[in-house]
């Protein structure tokens, strides 16, 4: 355990953001302390190792390769993920885009131990498989299957302690294709049987799973609340004090698991509060992420803010706003196209009353869920247009419905993003500007830049797309906080939906 810390990394300075539990730099560094062997968060609250005893590394997987273990207090699992856009060279933005497919637990879904493994991952990037295990390993340290290997542990981890689920659970949740693949490698990390972390007087069966998420400050909590309250579905979602809830169903493979959440924000300690149902807990993993993706935690807000802020000094703390569900995104975005928040989140409200399947929770205001892409790709003419949806948009709905059944279609953080936008805009009635904001909101692809946009322009004080394109040059890749933070310079709100 006398590995140096990172290439890049400044161990004083490392040292000095874990004596004072800066949060602005969580998920960007972790330490591992040679005299205890583990590894923690820089915002840990355990007592301050001396400064010899830390070695700093990048990623979570680093420190695992190194023999190192993960903090059953801060919990390494929970913190937000290193950033994965870049505009250095070109090997070092294919390893990041290589590890956010990694990242993306849509992705470990197939049953399969080996994928997605590096051959799959390379095939996707168009490299092979030998290049990519060469910068990946230059980039992180690890090989892509190391890394994958951690992220499916951490999972598992979470699910242990989190969860009262059988181990035969946890493994297939967390990606293994066995138990006993899943326990032989939790050993071999860990030393440890994955039944000792299970934690005494945790969480009971049939009762809310109750998880802390991190972020880096500055984060407005008010905006990010506010845009979701403005356009909120009654039956799906509901606020109530600083509360945010909906439903949600989560397909993966053959197996679906419906149920919802709560989360609130605690700003002084920069975490999300989030319960999820019981009903949930064999899709945790993807729950989580799919919360981080909606409201935006992973976000850098130092590279963001460093291209930003001098043309928008009053949005450091903006994020943009994600979705739990990509498809769901998809549908509203074609809703609200040329139409108020109010007319779109009208429409919708019919939509889910006509095709959203009833779901009985303990929350109040929760009575259903959005309508499934099989649920609107069977919906009569006649049916989608008593609820006021004009042909042009009902064949653009059911395009997009019957390109995700199908599966020729995915819209998550996972997606390819040059192929998925030509796939949406080959769709009867998607332009660029929904396929733009479809990929900026539901892809997170934080460089997505509707110049179509006519409150954008406004906001930039320009009349065409091309000149909103031109003025946008500057904010590579940070496009689509730059679009957020020009949206929020507009008094009143603009009146174009921004679903």
């Amino acid at each position: 355990m006398s590995k140096p810390s990172t290439p890049g990394l400044e161990g004083d300075a490392c040292y000095l953001a874990m004596r004072t539990h800066d949060a602005r730099f969580d998920g960007t560094f972790f330490t591992a302390v040679t005299s205890t062997g583990i590894y923690c968060r820089p915002v840990c609250r355990v007592k301050l190792p001396r400064r010899e005893n830390c070695i700093f590394f990048r990623h979570a997987a680093q420190a695992e390769a190194s023999g190192f273990r993960p903090c059953l207090r801060c919990r390494p699992e929970l913190a937000p993920r290193a950033a994965s856009w870049s505009t250095e060279d070109a090997s070092r933005i294919l390893a990041l885009q290589a590890a956010r497919l990694i990242d993306e637990p849509d992705a470990w879904t197939d049953g399969d131990d080996s994928g997605p493994g590096a051959a799959q991952i390379a095939a996707r990037l168009g490299v092979s498989d030998r290049h990519l295990r060469r910068i990946f390993e230059t980039q992180f340290g690890v090989s892509p299957l190391q890394y994958l290997q951690t992220r499916r542990l951490l999972a598992a981890k979470q699910l242990i302690a989190d969860t009262q689920l059988p181990m035969t659970q946890v493994a297939l949740a967390s990606g293994f294709a066995s138990v006993r693949r899943f326990n032989a490698a939790f050993v071999a990390h860990y030393k440890l049987n994955p039944s000792a972390l299970r934690r005494a007087g945790g969480h009971r069966e049939g009762q809310p799973i109750e998880v802390r998420l991190g972020f880096r400050p500055p984060y407005d909590a008010g905006a990010m609340l506010g845009f979701f309250e403005r356009r909120a579905l009654a039956g799906v979602e509901a606020m109530s004090d600083g509360t945010l809830a909906r439903t949600l169903c989560i397909v993966q493979g053959t197996r679906s698991y419906a149920g919802w959440l709560q989360l609130r924000f605690d700003t002084e300690r920069e975490q999300v509060l989030l319960s999820v149902s019981d009903s949930l807990a064999a899709a945790l993993p993807v729950v989580i992420s799919r919360v981080r993706a909606m409201l935006d935690l992973d976000a850098d807000p130092i590279a963001i803010n460093a291209a930003l802020h001098a043309s928008f000094p009053e949005g450091d703390g903006l994020r943009v706003p994600g979705t739990l569900d990509g498809f769901e995104l998809a549908i509203r975005a074609v809703l609200g196209q040329q139409i108020t928040v109010a007319a779109a989140r009208t429409l919708g409200q019919r939509l889910v009353a006509a095709f959203g399947e009833a779901i009985e929770t303990p929350v109040a205001g929760l009575t259903r869920l959005f309508p499934t892409p099989a649920a609107i790709a069977s919906a009569s003419g006649d049916a989608l247009g008593q609820l006021g949806i004009v042909r042009q948009r009902q064949a653009a709905l059911q395009a997009i419905a019957r390109e995700v059944a199908d599966g020729r279609l995915t819209l998550h953080a996972g997606a390819d993003v040059p192929a998925t936008l030509a796939a949406l805009q080959a769709l009867p009635g998607i332009g660029d500007w929904t396929a733009q904001y479809i990929a900026m909101r539901a892809l997170r692809w934080p460089d997505a830049f509707p110049a179509g946009d006519v409150a954008l322009q406004k906001a930039l004080g320009v009349t065409t797309a091309r000149a909103a394109t031109e003025a946008s040059q500057a904010w590579r890749p940070w496009r689509g906080y730059a679009v957020l933070r020009a949206w929020n310079t507009l008094s009143p709100r603009p009146p174009l939906v921004k679903t």
